[in-house]
């Protein structure tokens, strides 16, 4: 059972979920618009390979947006909506509360943004109703639509980040479904950024949310990208993220050392549909 927190941030009190070793290295989650880690990441965490990938490594600290935790109350009116500066300035206020230093950040969509503001200034479809979109409406109708509607003023009023990620020094992996509204911006966002510290990995039969859609997809180029840092240690009482996976879901002549340690170029995954 995760550690739930209430952190006093300058912009209000912010809930944090925290599961495993507090001594582990730590990875930051931050979920979309009007989802929170449970409904946004539960995907990932659930499934069993990704325990030997990132709970026996990391300690996680889920980040909850103000008014999205489950049985939410309404914000009141006069609380002032934050900008996309305060929610990155949360970030932050929980870091500093956990007194942690560097960190991995694991964000998606509207929260992968908040995720990179904060490293900025911190460290410098078309497919039928799945039942995952028939949970995730089933999801918004229980959250507060005006608590919703204060983050999504947030990220409408952001500020374009695209000339800034040059500088950006963090080592970037980048997931976007091959069914993705948003696949032409994360392959944007990959020609914008350093190349020695990006890449791009293309799921396929998925739309804009891998983590719960497609999340064995996610596990051996996470496996990869960790081996860069020296932070993937394989478990000893767990088998290998590969173990359950196909051996042709990544082809090898695809990966090549670079500056990650290993570095993926643009690839597609290739997931069985009838698996």
């Amino acid at each position: 059972m995760p550690q739930e927190h209430r952190v006093q941030t300058r912009c209000g009190i912010l809930s944090v979920s925290v599961y495993g070793d507090e001594d582990k290295p730590a990875l930051i989650t931050y979920p979309d618009v009007a989802l929170n880690y449970m409904s946004c990441f539960q995907g990932l965490f659930f499934c069993p390979e990704a325990a030997s990938l990132l709970l026996h490594n990391f300690c996680v600290y889920h980040i909850t947006p103000q008014g999205h935790e489950l049985g939410a109350a309404p914000i009141p009116s006069d609380v002032p909506v934050p900008s996309v500066d305060d929610l990155a300035d949360q970030v932050a206020d929980v870091l500093d509360f956990f007194s942690l230093g560097s960190v991995m950040c694991l964000g998606v969509t509207a929260g992968a943004y908040i995720l990179t503001h904060f490293a900025e200034v911190r460290g410098n479809g078309q497919d039928p109703e799945s039942e995952i979109v028939q949970a995730c409406r089933s999801l918004l109708h229980e959250r507060q639509g005006a608590n919703v509607w204060r983050f999504l003023q947030a990220i409408n009023k952001r500020h374009d980040l695209t000339d800034a990620l040059k500088k950006l020094q963090c080592r970037t992996l980048i997931f976007v479904g091959e069914y993705s509204q948003f696949h032409v911006d994360a392959v944007h966002m990959t020609t914008k950024l350093d190349q020695r510290y990006c890449a791009l990995v293309e799921v396929q039969a998925c739309g804009s949310l891998v983590t719960e859609e497609q999340p064995h997809a996610m596990l051996i180029p996470m496996e990869y990208f960790l081996m860069g840092y020296g932070l993937y240690r394989p478990s000893q009482h767990e088998s290998s993220p590969r173990s359950t996976l196909s051996p042709f879901c990544i082809s090898p002549e695809l990966l090549s050392p670079e500056s990650m340690g290993v570095k993926l170029k643009p690839i597609k995954t290739r997931i069985s549909l009838n698996a």
